[in-house]
């Protein structure tokens, strides 16, 4: 008995996205180098899905620009520039600026501003916990994701929405990409606080319906990625942590 065609389709699709994520790290974690081809039929033995989820895969990952195609066939991976990342920063902060205006202009519901805040709440330990001298990242990487998430939710925007979630698929882009560096860093105790800060006075003006002053704050907030970066790129070390940091082109190299 053949398996009904909704079954065949969920597994396609399964297996597309496992090859989707497997490929992603291993061009995040420089397994596969900046310019290396890569081809179908070396990515099924590899990732060890049959050769239509690696063909699907390779495509999703140029839309979302992390492989560029090769006009004599196959794909190779993409390497980009120092402005690349800030730009990519920069449209990041753009669209989570909207979504802050959105969020305000149109109103949240009570039990979404106070699920976002107690977000904040969360987030107000683990910086606390932290700047005390304790070492809580992976926490502060999680919570400030789900933040920005249910900050992305309150815009009421599918059209947003989709336009962030492919913004931030660049490396870099995300609001995470530099929180992990910040525990290698001597500002880390200035930068984090100041995050903070803006998640609690974006909700604050989010609450108050102060679009323009909302937007203006999540734009500075994204700006906060690119200080990270910029002290990144004078620390070796903490520089190396960058999930995709080998896909960077840094000045001065070929």
């Amino acid at each position: 008995m053949k398996p009904a065609p909704d079954k065949d389709l969920d597994r396609s699709v399964s297996q597309t996205v496992k090859a989707q994520l497997e490929l992603r790290d291993l061009i995040l974690n420089g397994e596969l180098s900046p310019g290396e081809r890569i081809s179908e039929l070396p990515m099924v033995a590899r990732l060890g899905v049959s050769r239509t989820p690696v063909r699907m895969a390779l495509v999703r990952l140029e839309e979302e620009g992390l492989l560029e195609a090769i006009p004599s066939g196959g794909f190779s991976v993409r390497s980009f520039t120092e402005r690349d990342i800030f730009d990519a920063i920069e449209t990041r902060g753009t669209l989570e600026g909207l979504a802050a205006r959105l969020a305000a202009e149109r109103g949240p519901s009570r039990t979404d501003l106070a699920s976002i805040r107690d977000c904040l709440a969360d987030l107000d330990e683990v910086v606390d916990r932290h700047l005390a001298g304790g070492s809580d990242f992976p926490a502060y990487v999680e919570l400030n994701a789900r933040f920005h998430r249910q900050l992305l939710d309150l815009s009421q925007s599918p059209v947003v929405e989709r336009l962030l979630e492919r913004a931030v698929t660049l490396p870099f882009a995300s609001p995470s990409a530099f929180v992990m560096v910040q525990s290698d860093l001597p500002e880390a105790r200035t930068v984090l606080t100041v995050a903070q800060d803006h998640h609690r006075c974006v909700v604050d003006a989010i609450e108050a319906r102060e679009g323009t002053r909302a937007e203006a704050i999540m734009r500075e907030h994204a700006r906060l990625a690119s200080r990270n970066l910029r002290l990144a790129l004078r620390n070796q070390e903490a520089f190396d942590r960058i999930p995709g940091a080998a896909l960077l082109r840094r000045r001065g190299t070929p």
